[in-house]
């Protein structure tokens, strides 16, 4: 017993997530031009890099948009559930995309410790702080989005990441003018990159066990299991799965064995509901009740 999921009226995010993320990514432009103007003026690899890796950054934010844009699509008869997973697509893209980047750095931060290359530190400085303001902006933008999905969640990883080498950038170029410490631009740039990495990990796995149905972060499934026998009239329960289409969609499916002296079934759907919903957060349920006579189903290979 359910209702049809394509008559469920689900809230899509704010219209806040799109205006940010195109703010961001203008931001984004104007920081790379900044930069890639100044590096090529100055010969300063460290902005030239910068500069194409916030290019790469607004390709990500192209990305995550029109993954917002997608997402908020209505359900039809092909796609009952809606778009929503697109967001998983879209971080785990994100996230892909980003680990390539980070490699790139990673390789040239090596290559630096072994030559570190002589770096006009006072322009690099002011270049590095007008670019940092820029990214920081950007950042606070997309942390105000970030929390409603995986996706938003990337894009804003991403845009940390701007920030953070930016604020790498000023440090360096701090220690390089006032006491000529080249090894400094290497060794933020690996720190930097280590804890974004930790950052990417997290996002990829979340993204993957999502798109492999997975009981979402933060449910036990034999807690679960246990609180469906705890209401009163279960005997059994069976074919439980449990699985998110979205960052808040949470679902479950099961069918639950009923007592023989208790033939009030809407009672005890509307106590499974009430149950997943305010201590789970479970939102679409999809229960099937049974009769304590019936025996093992016919023609339910997935059951567990």
């Amino acid at each position: 017993m359910s209702p049809n999921p394509l008559e469920h009226n689900h809230n899509h995010p704010p219209t806040a997530s799109l205006k940010n993320l195109m703010l961001a990514m203008v931001i984004n432009g104007g920081i790379v031009a900044f930069e890639m103007a100044f590096g090529l003026m100055i010969q300063s690899m460290a902005l030239i890099s910068d500069a194409v890796h916030n290019l790469s950054d607004i390709a990500a934010m192209m990305f995550s948009y029109w993954a917002e844009k997608v997402a908020r699509r209505p359900a039809d008869n092909r796609r009952t559930y809606g778009y929503h997973k697109i967001e998983f697509i879209a971080a785990f893209v994100n996230s892909i995309v980003l680990s390539v980047v980070i490699a790139f750095v990673f390789w040239e931060t090596l290559k630096r410790f072994m030559a570190p290359p002589e770096i006009p530190g006072k322009e690099m400085l002011w270049v590095a702080v007008v670019a940092f303001i820029g990214n920081g902006s950007a950042t606070l933008l997309l942390r105000k989005i970030s929390a409603q999905n995986f996706n938003l969640k990337s894009a804003w990883l991403h845009s940390l990441q701007d920030a953070l080498f930016s604020l790498g950038v000023i440090v360096g170029a701090l220690l390089i003018a006032l006491f000529g410490w080249r090894l400094v631009d290497p060794l933020l740039s690996l720190a930097i990159c280590i804890v974004i990495a930790g950052g990417i990990v997290r996002i990829v796995s979340q993204a993957v066990d999502s798109l492999l149905d997975a009981v979402p972060q933060g449910i036990d499934f034999t807690e679960v299991r246990n609180d469906l026998l705890a209401v009163k009239g279960v005997a059994d329960v069976n074919d439980l799965h449990i699985w998110q289409s979205g960052t808040d969609r949470k679902l479950l499916s099961a069918h639950l064995i009923s007592h023989e002296n208790f033939p009030d079934s809407e009672a005890m759907i509307r106590s499974v509901q009430e149950m997943l919903s305010h201590k789970y957060g479970i939102n679409h349920t999809t229960i099937q009740i049974l009769p304590s006579s019936a025996g093992g189903m016919a023609h339910c290979n997935h059951c567990n």
